[in-house]
């Protein structure tokens, strides 16, 4: 009984704190995934895939933050800040890598993504951006929801709203359409912080394939139905976590869980 007392308030304080896209895609892909997460807030070690993609989008906001102060950089302009943020992120959250030849392949395989972005990017060298990772929050309790928060990349002069990817594989139709939590949230945020609705949305991927491979998706602004289907997602969240129902959703998905262990071992 003292244990679920303690996830109930542990749960209460889940729903004091805003919510973001990231959160609501965890809830609505495995609830029992989301209470281990966030209300439980079990650490487990930075995946050498998470580590790559933070220090690649590190890169890539130095290079856009440079951009803003009108500084015009090549790739190896960015090589420093690279490697002095792979070294102190390894130190604070380290990644359990098989051997050292392992990290150093894994960190020339990152910063071949910088330099292919850098080099081929769509957005000129001397495009001075509007907004470069900045927080954003929404307050919707007019629609009776908690605060909405998330970082946006970047913000293209125009409105056009970036955001960042690394992935395995090319994006296709379907890893598309998952984003369609995240960049509806995005265009919320986008409204909220300007007054102005965004032109549009723009993924830049970076695949971690032989070559590195540059895929842009571009995709129209939020519409209505897209901003409705957020607000139910979010109404969902809210009464799911109010009850606790952390019901876990067995799948394909459970290979690449980090709770796999804790869910095989008794879950609720």
């Amino acid at each position: 009984m003292i244990a679920l007392v303690e996830t109930a308030q542990d749960a209460t304080n889940v729903l004091e704190e805003p919510v973001s896209a990231s959160r609501l895609n965890c809830f609505h892909n495995c609830r029992l995934q989301f209470m281990y997460r966030y209300v439980q807030r079990i650490k487990k070690p930075v995946s050498a895939a998470l580590h790559v993609g933070k220090a690649v989008h590190h890169a890539l906001q130095e290079l856009n933050n440079r951009r803003w102060r009108g500084i015009v950089s090549t790739a190896d302009d960015l090589r420093l800040s690279f490697d002095e943020w792979w070294a102190v992120n390894q130190e604070a959250e380290p990644v359990e890598w098989e051997n050292q030849a392992d990290q150093e392949t894994e960190q020339e395989k990152a910063w071949g993504l910088v330099r292919h972005y850098v080099e081929n990017s769509p957005i000129p060298v001397d495009e001075k951006p509007e907004a470069v990772e900045v927080s954003v929050e929404a307050d919707l309790a007019k629609h009776g929801l908690p605060t909405l928060r998330g970082v946006i990349d970047l913000v293209r002069p125009g409105g056009e709203v970036v955001d960042f990817k690394t992935s395995a594989t090319t994006p296709n139709e379907y890893s598309i359409h998952r984003t369609e939590t995240q960049l509806s949230a995005y265009g919320i945020l986008f409204r909220e912080a300007t007054g102005n609705k965004e032109s549009g949305f723009a993924l830049h991927s970076l695949v971690k394939t032989k070559v590195p491979k540059l895929v842009v998706t571009t995709l129209p602004a939020m519409t209505e139905k897209q901003q409705r289907k957020l607000f139910r997602s979010i109404e969902s969240y809210v009464d799911g976590v109010q009850r606790e129902d952390w019901v876990p959703s067995p799948g394909l998905q459970c290979s690449a869980c980090e709770y796999f262990q804790e869910c095989r071992g008794g879950g609720l």
